[in-house]
């Protein structure tokens, strides 16, 4: 969910961050960032909105969008503006237009690097074999999903008590949830879900 409630359709999104850090091709209405938009569906209570950049085309009431910039579901936004050449998109709308999102895309990127730098560092040793186990139940959930699935569950039992086991030790380190938050580069309210899970072991 994004802010105030509203359902925020991700164009972006990693394994390694979820949606603490997922990324949104964000809209520049007049220098700034439109509210959501609503789709008339004739009669009834539910009017469904959305903040996607493709609903921003200027039909039906709707406003038009000058120029798309990348975002991030921590709050961070692109330096870069990119303007949409509405000449050449025309009348159609734009989720059928050819829109070029590979300035954003570049930039969150960028923003994800700096957020890995920032955040606790693997063992070398460590990030090489949980590569090696993605490519592994990859692999293996194409040719055998049933073996996949259950080594995936496996590795959530695992990753489960391996997890409650790490937070009870920070929880009993006095680590606060504003240091774990930092060192996962997830939320605060994420981070003391970690450390209260942790006390029911």
């Amino acid at each position: 969910m994004g802010e105030g409630g509203v359902l925020v359709e991700w164009d972006w999104w990693t394994v390694e961050f979820g949606d603490a850090h997922a990324g949104v091709v964000g809209v520049l209405v007049g220098g700034g960032e439109p509210g959501q938009v609503y789709f008339d569906v004739g009669s009834g209570s539910d009017v469904p909105s959305t903040t996607h950049w493709s609903a921003y085309d200027g039909r039906a009431g709707r406003p038009r969008a000058e120029a798309l910039r990348a975002g991030c579901a921590c709050g961070w936004r692109g330096a870069a503006e990119y303007p949409l050449d509405w000449d050449a998109i025309g009348d159609r709308p734009l989720y059928e237009a050819d829109v070029d999102l590979i300035g954003p895309l570049a930039d969150w990127n960028a923003h994800l690097s700096l957020v890995r730098d920032e955040a606790a560092p693997l063992p070398e040793p460590m990030g090489a074999l949980l590569v090696e186990i993605t490519e592994q139940l990859t692999a293996t959930a194409a040719d055998a999903p049933l073996a996949a699935l259950r080594a995936a569950g496996v590795l959530e039992r695992i990753a489960a008590r391996v997890g409650r086991a790490a937070a009870g030790a920070l929880a009993e380190d006095g680590v606060s949830a504003e240091a774990v938050a930092a060192g996962l580069e997830t939320t605060r309210s994420k981070a003391l879900v970690l450390l209260l899970a942790a006390q029911d072991r």
